[in-house]
């Protein structure tokens, strides 16, 4: 399953905020798309086995980086499992503690709206309550278990 759905290219986003002890939490999320413009919803996916999720639940409000192609070790450091994940990465907070990674092609603030169970996933709908984007780049791509770049006109 693995192989054949990896030849779907998405984009790769950082969902991230402030944990309990005021520092950031977040996680790489691939599994992202539009759900609705009224209400403004967005979707997400996150593994159950997900350490940094928890953190970024409980904190109500996130914040959403969709990277640019440029940010392929923001997307590494994201991944990967620990505490210190956010060593070297630029970020910016906002006053409710959602968690916004600086150079990103677009963000947005949101708050969960709901969680469900699926599978070995959790399918989070969250609001959107403001968003950025920049006019320039390239997203980062993730496609065949690998990055990926898109010329766009």
């Amino acid at each position: 399953m693995r192989e054949v759905l990896g030849h779907f290219a998405s984009g790769i986003t950082v969902v991230a905020a402030l944990d309990g002890d005021g520092r950031p939490a977040g996680l790489a999320v691939q599994s992202f798309a539009s759900l609705s413009l009224e209400p403004p919803l967005v979707l997400l996916c996150v593994a159950k086995t997900s350490t940094s999720w928890p953190a970024v639940r409980a904190a109500g409000h996130f914040g959403i980086s969709i990277l640019a192609e440029d940010q392929r070790a923001v997307c590494a450091a994201l991944g990967r499992p620990g505490p210190d994940k956010f060593a070297g990465v630029d970020w910016t907070v906002s006053e409710d503690g959602a968690v916004h990674i600086e150079g990103a092609l677009a963000t947005l603030h949101c708050a969960v709206h709901a969680v469900h169970e699926a599978g070995d996933h959790h399918v989070v709908t969250a609001r959107v309550l403001a968003l950025a984007a920049r006019d320039d780049g390239a997203p980062l791509l993730y496609y065949r278990s690998d990055y990926a770049t898109g010329v766009f006109g």
